[in-house]
């Protein structure tokens, strides 16, 4: 492990972000966590993200809109970047402003790396992409070389930034990374995302809104993994414009997983079934070769464990 470095991590205030905080001051390094604060979900979670964070020594906030607000003071003193912030939400995307998208993952995004530009000091940029980039692929595991075909509006905006920071990279040299995250879950997961809605059925909530039968596939991975691979990357020899995947290496039924959860909580998660959604991929399943090679990363935790963490956190929280 480097020495201590200071690190930037936008999106601060998110599930992924703030688990990408935790662990780079676990690692001994200081964080300036950047955040809009935009009410997209409920703010309550992003606060009791942030409360995980405030009284850690090496932590400092910043409420900044990377879209608009100057980024130059924010890049200037860092080692390294973590960029987590964007506009989630592949379902969302075909019903809302695609502005929306194109401002939080592809406008911030080019801000962000024009700052870099002028930031010398910084040895490496982070920017978290997605699984949705590779739509329905035509083989499994699939492997980064796939060709991209997103299937939804979010999609498409993970894709154009993850080619904005190959471009930087390859025309300007920065030295960007892009990982592509394959379904994250894990405590402090959104409230919109389904294992969150799945929890919060079995614990007396709303019925789980089961889209479709039930079969579609994916390859989750535990939060803690997502935040491991951003922390290998700071000390990683990775070319300018590398991309990787970051999965957790199983590949498993959505109709599974419910049963999984239903065995943790002692009851079945109630169900209200609808059509199945549009935009969504069949199945992922991400080859992990090149981060094992590259990073020394592996997944650590499999869908059981962290399952059974992430109701065990939604039971502490009063969920349900």
């Amino acid at each position: 492990m480097s020495n201590e470095l200071t690190a930037l991590v936008t999106g601060v205030a998110g599930f992924v972000g703030s688990a990408v905080a935790r662990s780079f001051l676990d690692a001994g390094h200081t964080v300036i966590g950047v955040d809009a604060l935009r009410p997209v979900y409920d703010l309550a979670a992003k606060r009791d993200n942030l409360l995980t964070l405030f009284d850690r020594p090496g932590f400092t906030f910043l409420e900044r809109d990377l879209a608009h607000d100057p980024l130059d003071e924010v890049v200037g003193g860092v080692d390294v970047i973590s960029h987590q912030a964007g506009r989630a939400g592949l379902r969302d995307s075909w019903d809302g402003d695609f502005g929306d998208y194109l401002r939080d993952n592809v406008g911030a995004t080019q801000r962000l790396l024009d700052a870099v530009l002028e930031a010398p000091r910084i040895r490496r940029v982070v920017l978290a992409s997605s699984s949705s980039v590779y739509g329905d692929a035509a083989a499994f595991p699939t492997r980064e070389d796939a060709l991209p075909a997103p299937l939804s509006p979010y999609g498409v905006s993970k894709l154009a930034a993850e080619h904005l920071g190959t471009a930087y990279a390859k025309a300007r040299g920065l030295p960007v990374v892009s990982l592509r995250y394959f379904t994250v879950f894990g405590p402090g997961q959104r409230p919109d995302m389904a294992f969150s809605k799945m929890v919060a059925a079995v614990t007396g909530g709303p019925a789980f809104p089961l889209l479709g039968d039930g079969g579609q596939v994916r390859d989750f991975t535990y939060v803690g993994d997502i935040a491991d691979a951003n922390l290998a990357c700071l000390d990683a020899d990775l070319p300018p414009g590398t991309v990787l995947n970051i999965a957790g290496g199983t590949q498993v039924r959505l109709s599974d997983a419910l049963d999984v959860l239903g065995e943790i909580a002692g009851r079945a998660v109630p169900l209200e079934r609808h059509a199945a959604g549009r935009g969504e991929a069949r199945r992922t399943s991400g080859d992990v070769t090149a981060a094992r090679e590259l990073l020394g990363w592996a997944p650590t935790v499999g869908l059981r464990e962290g399952l059974q963490a992430q109701y065990d956190a939604a039971l502490a929280r009063g969920v349900g």
